[in-house]
């Protein structure tokens, strides 16, 4: 995807001069966090120099204005020919917070179309409206944008769900990769965009993301966490990566070495790497996370791991700058670690044209004229119509409609189109009503929302609730008139406990400003806790109202309604009257209509987003029992769910013959869902993440060993209720003639070639998006259920074939080996299974693969108790070994971890244990034969060591450790301990 210029010019940046690149955690490569060395190791080496330009600039700029460098606000440099430069676009599905721009579908929706080449073109559009915006401005709006997130979606309770692509590391990889190349452009030297990838590396939790500790064991942070951000990087068309919020086993990302390699390894030029802090996280490092003294300490080992740019204090700078400055002063930078993060800066700016003659600048014509353009709309309906997944259609469904129809649509989301918090504020948005009217005429159309609406009553006075009628609203008071027009509210339930209130009296939704009510937002927004969301608390016959974002009720003063009451007892009451029933205006619609579509879903800013996670799935009741009661009234009902995770459905899937999905899909929501419905194209997209029954069937969010919980398709997730790659069409294929290549086993070096015949055997041209997956048959450790290695979205006429073909190289079939550390391929067998989901498998066949037989496990080399097979996962911890690099097992009495296939052949009599003591009191090593209680073959006592990141090793002298493939255990009694090492003699 990538273009051939760019990716020579990014390998050969920085011919003739002086400056190298070191990176802070070189020295410590293998050794840190599971990730040995895969490829060259430096070992202190220097790496490929800076770019002249750049290098001259750095030679000509004092340590301070070097370090001003360093900040996500960066000043002019007048001398230096550098301009301010700020780091932090955001551009998720389009430009946000910037003023009017193409809002596209979110990113789990583009997602679901499974065309890269689609998500190009939007990257392109995005990053075309960036540039824009940055020339209308005079360089205001910056051009390193902070996108794509490419967090593998593991857990729909994650509130940040809608912002990534797939719970799969080969189709994220695809998208993002996509989208980064349209965001970065296609000239050979310069970049239209620098894009962030973000949040490296284990982020999927809002509560507490600050401390949680995600623990991956080598293999999985390898084989699974790791690749959803390699390709982007690896390509050329990522300038680097956000460090997130939180902690990896037992170290925060802020200032981990693991934003240096693999990183910088893995890019075409380490120098164009620029790693970026998330918001206010560096000052997590002494705050929250309590892990470093000082704030020099905490800067220094940030730049240390290889973090280049830090976000906090918004433009006031003079935190970082005096940290770092300080850091230098007491020793813990040398100016050479400065020089090399301000050159990783200055090479990103240098290919964004920093260093151009205005004149000469490629991007100079973008102007605000490409905002919003024609054909980015006509963009953004393609991406919703491609991104929509037909869950349900039975044979005699309501889908596709007739247009000759009258039809009803009706629901909470048939009449408003949202943002979410990352979107651009949309220059126009086409309901779905709209989208409806326009094709079928005002004559055909039925509409209602289903919503009731209500008058409140205050019960002490039998006053009403009241409304100003002006646009911008006003506060909301207690008269004595009756007037419908002031006193109806619209009351949609899009939790089982929040509620928002839309003023009839003037279409805006009831807020709180200072303590006062008032109708005057023009939809839910705000950041943490959404500002309009309100519960209905039944106190015995009427209401009091709660404003779960103050924690207060509402009370009355001087007949004004205020979110002022701490307690509950102090609380106005209301009583509820329900003017217009909502449920039975649908069903009212419904029954006068041909076929009904019924718009229900989620509010993107309401029950789960960022710094807050849901903990539950479901629909709320009202919206379900709209649902059920218009299917009665309707046999002929089609359910259009809009969400931004998977929806708990709780068998609302079983009332209705038909059921689109489509994420919040931006402006063009109302005409690519028309599009849909009436079948001028048939849905095409596939789901990216598996939807489970309910959340009651998942883990713990915090728990990150998917492998262990069997998360996702590759784990084996429980019967879930959608699998991942599901999506249906309005027509059907045959999927025939599976042939896999070679026949012999595939060989080093050598590519497997599959191929597959698809027939449109239906009567409507259509999409099929067709996955190629495949099973390891046999292996020493446990494997995947199965793991996609191919996609391709294809597009037939009635009775046209094709033949897909999937290339899977030799090395994609190996797996980090932790008896080695290293990448290894085994002599195996493989399924090969060909089909529309990951549990519609239509071929299947098999390859060979002439790899190697993993030996037994030597012992007697020093080896990490984290490279263990196995272990009493929930009663241990991984952990840091040092506040710098390195992991270690945190054990608590009674805990083990497990050797397999250990050769005691040469019948060692001793085994020397490293381990980290921080209690008051000695704890036992035990090591046991088979079992965590089997025979003891040696034990040891460890007393304090005086830190936790104090070691001392512990001799166990050892009896009858003999014998081949034995499985040996680590087991700590008597208290908690680090333990780093293991070794026999």
């Amino acid at each position: 995807m990538v273009s051939k210029q760019r990716r020579r010019l990014l390998a050969s940046i920085g011919a003739g001069t002086s400056l190298p690149l070191v990176t802070g955690a070189t020295t410590a490569r293998s050794d840190d966090d599971g990730t040995a060395a895969s490829g060259n190791e430096t070992d202190g080496e220097t790496g490929p120099p800076f770019d002249e330009q750049v290098a001259a600039v750095l030679e000509r700029l004092t340590v301070e204005e070097k370090v001003s460098l360093l900040h996500q606000y960066q000043p002019p440099i007048d001398r230096a020919g550098l301009d301010a430069f700020r780091t932090g676009t955001e551009a998720l599905h389009g430009v946000a917070w910037l003023g009017e721009a193409t809002v596209f579908p979110q990113a789990i929706g583009l997602g679901s179309t499974w065309d890269p080449d689609l998500v190009r073109r939007i990257g392109d559009a995005v990053g075309d409206e960036v540039r824009a915006m940055h020339n209308a401005t005079d360089g205001g709006v910056g051009l390193n944008v902070w996108s794509p997130t490419v967090d593998p979606l593991r857990d729909p309770r994650w509130g940040r769900n809608e912002e990534g692509y797939a719970e799969d590391p080969l189709v994220t990889n695809e998208i993002a990769t996509a989208y980064t190349d349209g965001l970065t452009g296609d000239h050979p030297d310069y970049l239209k965009t620098a894009p962030i990838l973000k949040h490296y590396i284990g982020y999927n939790n809002e509560t507490e993301r600050t401390t949680t500790n995600a623990e991956m064991p080598p293999r999985l942070l390898r084989d699974y966490y790791l690749p959803f951000f390699r390709d982007p990087i690896e390509s050329g068309t990522a300038v680097g990566v956000m460090a997130s919020y939180n902690v990896v086993n037992g170290r925060p990302m802020t200032a981990s070495p693991l934003l240096s390699d693999p990183i910088r390894e893995w890019a075409p030029d380490p120098n164009a790497i620029m790693n970026v802090s998330d918001a206010w996280a560096p000052l997590n490092l002494t705050g929250a996370q309590e892990y470093f003294d000082s704030d020099a300490e905490a800067r220094a080992a940030a730049v240390l791991a290889g973090l280049d740019s830090f976000t906090e204090f918004d433009a006031d700078n003079s935190t970082t700058t005096d940290a770092l400055l300080g850091a230098l002063e007491e020793g813990h930078l040398e100016e050479d670690d400065i020089d090399r993060a301000a050159g990783h800066v200055l090479t990103v700016r240098s290919l964004l044209g920093t260093f151009l003659d205005p004149s000469e600048d490629p991007y100079a014509h973008l102007t605000e004229e490409v905002l919003g353009h024609e054909d980015h709309r006509e963009l953004a309906r393609e991406a919703a119509r491609k991104g929509t997944v037909l869950l349900k259609n039975d044979a005699d469904g309501a889908l596709p409609l007739s247009e000759d129809d009258t039809v009803a649509v009706v629901g909470p989301l048939s009449d408003r189109v949202f943002e979410d918090w990352y979107s651009g504020t949309m220059p126009y948005r086409i309901t779905l009503r709209e989208g409806m009217r326009d094709r079928f005429g005002p004559d055909q159309l039925r509409t209602d929302v289903g919503a009731d609406r209500i008058a409140l009553r205050e019960q002490s006075s039998g006053d009403y609730v009241s409304a100003s009628v002006g646009k911008g609203g006003g506060g909301l008071s207690l008269q004595r008139n009756d007037a419908p027009s002031v006193q109806l509210f619209e009351r949609i339930q899009w939790t089982d406990d929040h509620w928002t209130l839309r003023s009839t009296a003037n279409n805006r939704y009831v807020t709180v400003d200072g303590d006062e009510l008032v109708n005057s937002s023009e939809g839910p927004g705000g950041w943490e806790v959404v500002d309009e969301a309100f519960e209905f608390v039944d106190v015995g016959g009427s209401v009091v109202l709660h404003h779960p974002s103050s924690g207060n009720y509402v009370t009355v003063e001087d007949g004004i309604l205020q979110a002022a009451a701490e307690e509950q007892s102090d609380a106005a009451r209301f009583g509820i009257e329900v003017r217009t029933d909502g449920i039975e205006a649908a069903i009212e619609a419904a029954r006068d209509a041909d076929a009904a579509v019924v718009a229900v879903g989620t509010h993107p800013l309401m029950g789960g987003r960022e710094t807050q996670d849901r903990d539950r799935l479901a629909l709320p009741h009202s919206q379900r029992e709209l649902v059920e009661r218009v299917s009665d009234a309707q046999s002929d009902t089609a359910v259009v769910l809009q969400s931004s995770y998977p929806v708990h459905l709780e068998g609302v899937e079983n009332r209705v013959p038909s059921m689109l999905w489509t994420s919040h899909a931006g402006q063009e929501t109302g005409r690519a869902l028309t599009d849909v419905l009436v079948g001028d194209v048939s849905p095409g997209g596939c789901l990216t993440q598996t939807w489970p029954r309910s959340a009651d069937r998942l883990p713990d969010i915090t728990e990150y060993n998917v492998a262990e919980t069997g998360m996702t398709y590759r784990y084996g997730q429980d019967d879930p209720l959608y699998a991942f790659g599901h999506g249906l069409t309005y027509t059907s294929f045959e999927y025939g003639d599976l042939q896999v290549s070679p026949s012999a086993p595939l060989q080093a070096g050598e590519t497997a070639t599959i191929s597959v015949s698809v027939t449109n055997t239906g009567s409507r041209a259509a999409d099929e998006v067709v996955q190629c997956y495949t099973s390891q048959r046999q292996s020493r450790t446990d494997q995947p259920e199965k793991e996609l290695r191919g996609f391709e979205r294809v597009h037939l006429e009635p009775g046209e074939h094709t033949t897909v073909e999937f290339e899977i190289e030799y090395d994609e079939f190996s797996f980090w080996d932790v008896t080695r550390q290293q990448r290894v391929v085994e002599r195996a067998t493989h399924s090969v299974l060909v089909g529309s989901a990951s549990d519609d498998i239509r071929v299947q066949g098999s390859i060979r693969v002439d790899g190697e037989k993993i030996p037994p496990r030597d012992l007697s080399e020093t080896t990490r108790a984290v490279d263990a097979d196995d272990w009493s996962w929930d009663e241990i911890e991984l952990l840091d070994r040092s506040r710098y690099e390195g992991t270690v097992v945190g054990m608590t009495d009674g805990s083990w971890v497990a050797f397999h296939d250990v050769d005691l052949r040469d019948k060692p009599t001793e085994a020397t244990v490293s381990v980290a003591n921080g209690g008051d009191s000695a704890v036992t090593v035990e090591l046991r034969r088979d079992s965590p209680s089997g025979a003891v073959l040696g034990r040891a006592e460890a007393p304090p060591t005086g830190g936790v990141y104090e070691y001392e090793e512990y001799t166990l002298s050892l009896e009858q450790a003999t014998g081949n493939n034995r499985e040996l255990y680590v087991v700590v009694r008597g208290g908690d301990a680090r333990v780093n090492t293991i070794r026999l003699e």
